[in-house]
């Protein structure tokens, strides 16, 4: 770092070349922000500090392997709690709803190609207005995310909900696109939680078949989903499934594909009841978790950007430890690790 007075030296206590802690955290929390060469200029112009990218990024790996460990450290007692059923499911302590949702995004990792970051979130459920005018919003949302399979992300969800008491909640539900694995993870980690998926992924399926049957943005593709839309809303899944099944029958050359979509609606025909769901105050859109999954990809997909898996498993942890709000925690508990 270069000499001379600036105007954070004495709040980051900067001596010489020396890197206090606070200037450390300031480095890393930028590092989960930005990008390196981002987080080099805005030490620079903010603070008058001048760190190197490269300084920046051995500090944000330094101490995502901390806080990764710090993380690993909190999924493992969780898990062993579970397994010997120190959390009691399904008594409520206080009135709360919660929710967890689960989706999946891309990122580029060297010699693997694309893979999949699974994103978990944690939110509670609030109501606001009476009447028709009633809306239901996820507040205080918290992220776990990890490169790797759904077994994993369930460890790590299971893990969030139980620091966020959802286990004691009065009502909880799970969100997600209807994906298998998401129904499998809720098996094993939230079985008394209601299941519903994403409104908004249910009506693309429903255009998708519409559009496969009738013909791509034609007049009456549009106008059949659009009349499918209300017994989809209402619950009556049996009869999108039965209109699917009759156009399969009506058009062969989509049939295959429109027995896919009716079985999508067949499978998750349960999950689907969202009438019932909005009288009962809870969302029915998973935007909480998409809306992560976005933050993610701002992160990790820039330009010409991809990433060792070492190096972004590191970032993971910092990036959903600040989406979290919990960033100063975790660095707290990172610098009490004891050393190696």
């Amino acid at each position: 770092m270069g000499g001379g007075l600036f105007p954070l030296d004495e709040q980051l206590q900067v001596r010489g070349k020396s890197c206090s802690d606070a200037l450390a955290k300031l480095m890393v929390w930028l590092y989960g922000l930005v990008q390196d060469d981002l987080a080099e200029r805005i030490l620079c112009q903010v603070g008058g500090l001048s760190v190197s990218d490269t300084s920046i990024w051995r500090r944000g790996q330094e101490w995502g392997e901390k806080i990764k460990d710090v993380e690993a450290t909190r999924i493992s007692t969780a898990m062993v709690v579970q397994e010997y059923g120190g959390v009691v499911r399904g008594e409520s302590e206080n009135s709360q709803r919660m929710g967890v949702a689960m989706d999946g995004t891309m990122l580029n990792v060297r010699e693997e190609g694309w893979k999949e970051l699974k994103v978990g979130c944690v939110f509670e459920v609030e109501l606001e207005g009476r009447g028709q005018g009633e809306q239901v919003h996820a507040l205080k949302n918290s992220y776990v995310a990890v490169l790797g399979g759904p077994k994993r992300l369930g460890r790590a969800l299971w893990a969030e909900a139980s620091r966020r008491r959802l286990p004691r909640a009065a009502e909880s539900i799970v969100l997600g696109d209807g994906a298998p694995w998401i129904w499998n993870v809720t098996a094993e980690h939230f079985p008394y939680s209601r299941q519903a998926v994403d409104w908004y992924h249910a009506k693309e399926h429903l255009y998708r078949a519409a559009h496969l049957a009738l013909g791509e943005g034609s007049a009456q593709a549009i106008r059949w989903a659009k009349g499918m839309e209300t017994p989809l809303y209402q619950g009556h899944t049996w009869r999108l499934v039965a209109e699917i099944e009759r156009l399969a029958k009506q058009h062969r050359p989509v049939a295959q594909e429109l027995r896919k979509e009716a079985k999508y609606f067949q499978r998750n025909k349960r999950r689907m009841q969202y009438l019932e769901l909005r009288e009962d105050g809870f969302p029915i859109g998973s935007g909480m978790v998409e809306s992560g999954c976005k933050q993610f990809r701002a992160r990790f997909n820039g330009p010409g950007m991809r990433w060792s898996r070492p190096g972004a498993e590191r970032l993971i942890p910092i990036r959903a430890a600040i989406l979290s709000n919990r960033f100063s925690d975790l660095w707290a508990a990172a610098r009490n690790l004891p050393p190696d």
